[in-house]
């Protein structure tokens, strides 16, 4: 996700090994411009097949210390990341409004959703992280959930 698009959704039908995980992140990669790729931040889970030794130094020398990612961030630290605070949720009512019944419904569903999603959206997306960065600084990093 960026400023004014998204790339996706990639969906994984099998258990992710190490090399598909590599292929789908040089996937995504080259569908950046050089401004994305040189500005932007990639964020991963713990899963082990993201966090491999080989992938972790693949997307370090790719990225440099633009990566977040479980063995580089403290446990358990906030998730202060755009799509966290209200694209998700978002995404989510919208995908599922007609109530879904099969697993390639739902997958229509999200992909339709996602690609459906504009400028706009991201624009709000990026203003609710802004007003959430604040109230955890006005909170001193601590709970702030309920000052919203």
């Amino acid at each position: 996700m960026f400023w004014s698009r998204t790339i996706g959704p990639i969906f994984f039908d099998a258990t992710i090994t190490t090399a598909a995980y590599m292929g789908t992140f040089n996937t995504c990669g080259n569908q950046l411009d050089n401004e994305e790729f040189s500005i932007g931040y990639f964020q991963q889970d713990g899963a082990t097949s993201h966090a491999s030794q080989a992938i972790m130094a693949e997307i370090q020398s790719s990225l440099g210390d633009r990566l977040i990612s479980k063995r580089l961030w403290p446990p358990r630290s906030p998730d202060l990341t755009p799509p966290d605070y209200f694209l998700w949720g978002y995404l989510k009512g919208r995908v599922y409004q007609n109530k879904p019944r099969t697993i390639d419904a739902l997958k229509a569903n999200i992909t339709e959703e996602f690609q459906a999603v504009t400028a706009d959206v991201l624009a709000k997306t990026f203003q609710n992280m802004t007003r959430q960065i604040q109230s955890c600084l006005d909170a001193n990093g601590g709970h702030f959930q309920h000052m919203l």
